[in-house]
């Protein structure tokens, strides 16, 4: 029986532990044409109010300032795609928005970095015991897309998002920087060809045919990142989101042929896949932070997420009024003149 290299053997307790996927690549920084595509994405504004992401570019761009000595980065992935007896919503009501499918989880955030710290203790008994480790779920600052591109696991599609080719569009990416020195994976060749599925999708045009994509415009930034009025153009498109959006996922390819989830342990709230509007405009604070503790609602804020509801209720009302009109023929004032 052949004797499995350390990286082979990272793999491997890597899935044992209940990734779909992981690669490997080293701390060097991002391709230099990655560097001037998030430099240009953020100065032209497109980046929205979510400043964070204009903080530590340096760290962000380059691994190894995250943790001193830093010599590889393991990449991991958790597939997210829910079985169809669990991923199919509730027939919609009036009176309810839709949420979108990450968020019908627990917070992946808590349910990852304990799995990757393991996955720190298993290499730090397989070395010498000294080596250093640090764990990133997103929240760190990191272009963990691009590295997951380098380590091997897929590329970025015209959605923006990171594309597996067996898993799809519907995964969690998760790091772990290390000093171990480690031999890297050979990056992924992929793209999206012939297929704009996504950007004719997308409700408010936020993705373009020549490859921008505009935060301000995208119903998931809209209702979770952004504060304050929504602008009524933006806001009538959102129709019954009231947290995200998954329209590019779902005409995706990529997405129609992954498979469902493995990890049955990452537990999916099927209840949680709508929200009653009017129970969500009587949450209080308090109740509001009761109620979606442990889940990635959370993260918008008690007014916001009350906000959304608002504009949901707004326009199933004007839906509504527009199907009246419809029905009885009525379509404006100007419906049969003539004009001279």
């Amino acid at each position: 029986m052949a004797v499995m290299s350390l990286e082979q053997e990272i793999k491997h307790r890597a899935l044992e532990l209940g990734f779909d996927a992981v690669g490997i690549t080293d701390t060097a920084p991002i391709a230099n044409a990655d560097i001037e595509r998030l430099r240009a994405w953020l100065d032209s504004g497109a980046a929205g109010e979510m400043a964070y992401l204009h903080r530590n570019f340096e760290k962000r761009i380059h691994p190894a300032a995250l943790l001193e000595g830093a010599q590889s980065v393991i990449v991991v992935a958790l597939n997210y795609k829910p079985p169809e007896d669990e991923g199919s919503l509730p027939a919609p009501e009036v009176s309810s928005g839709e949420v979108t499918t990450y968020a019908c989880y627990e917070d992946y955030h808590d349910f990852m970095r304990p799995l990757l710290h393991k996955l720190a203790d298993f290499i730090r008994a397989r070395t010498d015991g000294m080596q250093l480790f640090k764990v990133c779920v997103d929240s760190a600052p990191l272009a963990e897309r691009a590295l997951a591109v380098r380590a091997g696991l897929g590329f970025i599609g015209k959605s923006h998002m990171f594309i597996h080719p067996t898993l799809g569009p519907q995964v969690f990416l998760g790091e772990l920087v290390t000093t171990v020195k480690l031999r890297p994976d050979d990056p992924t060749l992929g793209a999206c060809v012939g297929c704009d599925r996504c950007l004719h999708a997308c409700p408010t045009g936020a993705l373009s045919t020549d490859g921008r994509f505009d935060a301000n415009r995208c119903i998931s930034y809209l209702t979770i990142e952004h504060k304050g009025a929504v602008a009524s153009e933006l806001a009538a498109k959102m129709g019954d989101r009231i947290f995200g959006c998954d329209e590019c996922v779902r005409v995706c390819p990529y997405h129609h042929a992954a498979p469902a989830r493995a990890n049955q342990r990452f537990r999916f709230y099927h209840q949680r896949a709508r929200l009653d509007l009017s129970h969500v405009l009587e949450l209080s604070l308090e109740s509001f932070a009761a109620e979606f503790a442990g889940s990635p609602v959370a993260r918008t804020g008690h007014e916001t997420l009350q906000r959304n509801a608002r504009i949901c209720l707004a326009n199933a009302k004007r839906d509504r009024s527009s199907q009246k009109n419809h029905a009885r023929g009525d379509y404006g004032d100007d419906c049969g003149k003539v004009t001279r």
